[in-house]
């Protein structure tokens, strides 16, 4: 009888390279798919919260006086909200398509929060929207504001973006291991078991559906 050696062989580069990568963890995936859905939800909230609100302040020349003068961030630049709302869309979307469909989706849904991110942050000075503010409020084309001062509110837009950025760039890393909304199997592949359906004994209608699917309405097993 030879020798048998209790310790397993050492595995060679060949088996290592030919070996199928592990695939990601039920629990990794979900725990994705709860970080982006919170990400992308709360950022658009954000974006859409934050651009109605202040972004400039300034004062006008009115005749021997001055007038207060505002911009809020929808004045200064729509962008952000319109990319928000884009991006609650393909958040949504995402869970609805699958394949090339989703990557699609996923990186739609990553330019939108960049595309976000970068609108507040150039439009957070706000100058602009405040002269043209100015022009119609005291009625004088060339009117300009003066004392001009920002808020926060910008920036908080720019990081609602960001949030939006990051659910679009999990959905990119992670989306091909999430579930599809309204799937008809099971996330093993095998498709769902049918109930079968209850027959009343006193109703015949039930009793020719259960023979037209060629069930036995007794309940009694036909082997036997």
């Amino acid at each position: 009888m030879g020798y048998v050696s209790a310790v397993p062989p050492p595995r060679t580069e060949h088996a290592d390279a030919t070996a199928e990568p592990e695939a990601p963890s039920g629990r990794g995936g979900r725990r994705s798919v709860a970080v982006a859905l919170l990400f992308g939800a709360l950022g658009a909230t954000v974006v859409l919260l934050a651009s109605g609100r202040v972004w400039a302040r300034g004062v006008a020349a009115v005749g021997g006086g001055s007038l207060p003068v505002t911009a809020d961030g929808r004045a200064v630049t729509g962008l952000p909200a319109a990319l928000a709302i884009v991006g609650l869309a393909a958040l949504v979307a995402v869970f609805a398509v699958r394949g090339r469909s989703r990557l699609l989706v996923s990186g739609l849904l990553a330019l939108s929060g960049l595309g976000a991110t970068v609108a507040a942050l150039a439009g957070a000075d706000g100058r602009g929207a405040l002269d043209a503010e100015a022009a119609r409020t005291t009625a004088d084309a060339a009117a300009h504001v003066a004392g001009l001062t920002q808020t926060a509110w910008p920036y908080v837009t720019a990081a609602g973006g960001a949030l939006i950025l990051l659910a679009g760039l999990l959905a990119l890393r992670f989306g091909s291991a999430w579930p599809t909304m309204g799937g008809r199997h099971e996330r093993d592949g095998s498709p769902r078991p049918r109930k079968a359906a209850v027959v009343d004994p006193d109703r015949p209608e039930d009793l020719w559906k259960a023979l037209d699917r060629g069930e036995d309405p007794t309940g009694q097993d036909p082997a036997r």
